[in-house]
């Protein structure tokens, strides 16, 4: 028998027939009559069958059809951080989440690619529940953790992530030159008969409670690369310095047009200009000039697949981790002024009322004519005399910009997008990479106006793709749920604000942005935009249009970051391919088996490094304010619960506020008001009140900080957190002890022997 990739199917009906019975991989090769220059390929086949959830290998080595059996379902396990449980999120789309109990989980780990056999359906609830018999495909090999002694000579590493149930243990060769306590990188190594994991140290981060042990533990956790290999790196080394003359060739020709950036004061990588001109009808003409990355990342290459991995940059509040080498991102990628550069253009031809009537997308050269900053091009747009005198030539397109700019800003706000624009906070760190502020981020004209013609170009470039009927990756966002709608509109109700509309009927963008508008510029503002943030649904990368529900947008896409967005890279390529005549109707083809994947994948990095920011940022916030513990700030409730409400400072910073520190009453939860009563003084806390709070203790490790209203900071509450942190640390430094003490004794003994 030939065995290739089109005799999968008829190996998957075999295996599902009757007549099959569970076989080893040998035992397969000779009924199936398989040369054995060909068991590699057929090896191949049934790797990829088991990665597909289609079939799986039982623990006595021999493979049995999983489709054939109804109750038996694959797809990925996500697990609860709070709780000893998971839900199976099925492959197959109609299928609902199966629930599997904690002891059920056969040792799968968080997001891990499972086979789940269906147990029984809870008579009650109608939910099914199963157990996993199989883990298809690890989410994460390597863990970030604390390590602690097990047994005999043994070590065991607890993960980081709560949502990951198990130990890893460790044997003694095994573990590099880590101590009790360190933070570690481990990677899981195998698994015995009874499922339990074992893995090795792979480095060794630091202490477990320093700062930059926990950061790095974070990025290991999300499974987010920092280092380069040696071939990407290689092919980043080669890229050249300069644009060459041959590369300008069938170009336009943009180098002498004023063309400029403008960019945060920190940013080094540029991948986007822009530039306007009035046409003699009075329209504007508007350029959106993007690095033309794909220039220099070939399809394929080692660059190109290394960007597919990782997905985007990730930024964290210490350090940038670049998708492309800086070599090419900082380099000839770069839009940096003075030097040719090559772009992908798209000019829109705008109306007076925003409409764009006109456009087109080229491959171009351009020459920057300057490097623009937001605090720069804000001075100018605010009249600041000194600064439109030094930029002479690039005020004048400014303020065009600055006009053309309010007026597609008016054009979104009257179909009813909604515009976030509450104060964001950004953490400042020192050369230390430690936290040394947290300031309100600057938004002035100029940030808004480049993301005014971010968008438009994004529109532009994804209707044009949607009617051209290119292979393609979409930004989607979809309408909120009826039962998130429902729970926003309660929350909204603390502040005397409710939905315009009925709530059982589609919801337009326009009804949630009229809430946004009623509470700008109050102190509820920011708690408001984040709820309503979290009621939405998750944008997401997809191979198919349904349209932007956020912005009110038909047609929407990621076009304008190349430099640090696979999407936009992948785009791009598409685009020049169409553009340039070289998209046949093979080439489609090709690429539209290419794009489901692009765009999955990339959701799901997006979804990590958005995790691993917010992680990151947290665990900066209680570092930062472990400096001011036992002193008063004036904070917003934000949220509260049966254990307990949340506060938030000026600053962004939260913190819970413990019921059991509420010392002055007895406080009862009320679910449907969501407030805390209390049963003698009948003193009501509810949703946006205003409290005075003292910061009682920070934990940098679960990135968590504690709050007592002022009036409970008595010497003995304040006394309950000491006691705590003292007894955490008194049973960390035992540790230590006993396993500095257990060292000494094996040396003695080594030594004794030696001598003897």
């Amino acid at each position: 028998m030939d065995i290739s990739n089109e005799r999968k199917e008829r190996i998957l009906a075999y295996m599902r027939s009757k007549e099959y019975v569970p076989l080893k991989f040998g035992e397969l090769m000779t009924v199936l009559d398989v040369p054995k220059e060909a068991d590699a390929e057929l090896l191949s086949i049934l790797d990829d069958l088991c990665e597909e959830g289609k079939i799986y290998i039982t623990r006595k080595g021999r493979y049995m059809s999983a489709d054939g059996n109804s109750r038996t379902l694959a797809g990925t396990v996500e697990c609860n951080a709070k709780g000893y449980f998971a839900f199976l999120r099925c492959d197959e789309e109609g299928e609902e989440d199966i629930y599997i109990p904690g002891d059920k989980l056969g040792y799968a780990i968080n997001r891990d690619r499972v086979l789940v056999k269906i147990d029984e359906i809870n008579q009650r609830n109608g939910h099914r529940e199963g157990h996993v018999i199989k883990v298809l495909k690890r989410s994460l090999t390597v863990l970030s953790g604390v390590v602690t002694k097990f047994k005999d000579e043994m070590y065991r590493v607890t993960p980081d992530n709560k949502k990951i149930y198990y130990n890893i243990r460790i044997l003694p060769q095994d573990m590099m030159s880590a101590d009790i306590d360190s933070r570690v990188a481990v990677e899981i190594t195998s698994q015995d008969k009874q499922g339990k994991l074992y893995g090795r140290v792979l480095s060794v981060l630091g202490d477990k409670d320093s700062l930059k042990s926990c950061v790095e533990g974070i990025i290991i956790e999300h499974g987010i690369k920092q280092e380069f290999d040696e071939g990407t790196l290689k092919e980043a080394e080669n890229a050249p310095l300069e644009v060459f003359r041959e590369d300008i060739n069938g170009r336009l020709d943009l180098r002498d047009a004023l063309i400029f950036t403008i960019d945060g004061d920190n940013a080094r990588d540029f991948d986007d200009a822009v530039s306007i001109e009035k046409t003699d009808g009075g329209n504007y003409l508007l350029g959106v000039h993007i690095a033309d990355v794909t220039h220099y990342v070939k399809e394929g290459s080692a660059l190109d697949n290394e960007a597919f991995f990782r997905g985007t940059s990730v930024y964290l509040a210490d350090r940038v981790i670049p998708m492309l080498p800086e070599k090419l991102s900082n380099g000839i990628c770069s839009l940096n002024p003075g030097v040719d550069r090559l772009t992908l253009s798209v000019i829109m031809e705008i109306d007076k009322n925003g409409a764009v009537i006109s456009h087109k997308i080229e491959k171009s050269v351009i020459n920057s004519k300057a490097r623009m900053t937001y605090n720069n091009a804000n001075a100018i747009l605010e009249g600041d005399a000194a600064l439109r005198e030094e930029y002479g030539h690039i005020a004048p397109a400014l303020d065009m910009m600055n006009e053309l700019a309010l007026i597609l800003n008016k054009k979104r706000e009257k179909r009813g997008a909604i515009q976030f624009d509450f104060p964001e906070t950004e953490i400042i760190v020192d050369s230390e990479g430690e936290p040394e502020d947290i300031i309100k981020a600057q938004r002035g004209a100029s940030n808004k106006l480049i993301e005014e013609f971010m968008l438009a170009a994004n529109e532009t470039v994804a209707e044009y793709a949607y009617w051209s009927e290119l292979p393609f990756v979409y930004r989607v966002h979809e309408a909120p749920s009826e039962e998130k709608i429902k729970v926003f509109n309660q929350f909204i109700l603390n502040f005397g604000l409710m939905i315009k509309g009925k709530i059982d009927e589609p919801i337009h963008p326009k009804a949630l942005q009229s809430v946004l508008d009623a509470v700008k510029d109050t102190p509820e503002e920011r708690m408001v935009a984040s709820m309503m943030l979290q009621s939405l649904m998750k944008a997401e990368y997809k191979d198919t249009n349904t349209g932007h529900f956020g912005l009110a947008a038909n047609y929407y896409c990621h076009f304008t970051s190349p430099i640090r967005r696979y999407p936009d890279l992948i785009i791009h390529r598409i685009l020049k391919k169409f553009i340039c005549g070289r998209l046949d109707e093979k080439e489609s083809a090709r690429l539209r088996s290419i794009v489901p994947a692009a765009a999955a994948n990339s959701s799901k990095t997006e979804l990590e490094a958005e995790y691993a920011e917010r992680d990151v940022e947290d665990l900066m916030k209680a570092e930062y304010m472990s400096a001011f513990i036992g002193q008063s700030f004036d904070a917003i409730i934000s949220g509260v619960t049966s254990f307990g409400m949340f506060a938030e400072l000026e600053n962004s910073v939260e913190g819970l506020i413990r019921l059991e520190s509420m010392s002055d009453d007895y406080y009862e939860y009320n679910e449907e008001e969501n407030t805390l009563t209390g049963s003698r003084s009948k003193q009501l806390y509810r949703i946006g009140d205003m409290v005075r709070i003292v910061v009682a203790r920070t934990d940098i490790r679960l990135r968590r900080i504690d709050f007592v209203l002022e009036k409970d900071a008595t010497a003995e509450n304040m006394r309950k957190f000491e006691a705590e942190d003292r007894h955490s640390r008194i049973v960390a430094k035992r540790s230590k002890i006993r396993a500095a003490a257990k060292k000494r004794r094996k040396f003695v003994k080594r030594r004794g022997r030696k001598n003897g």
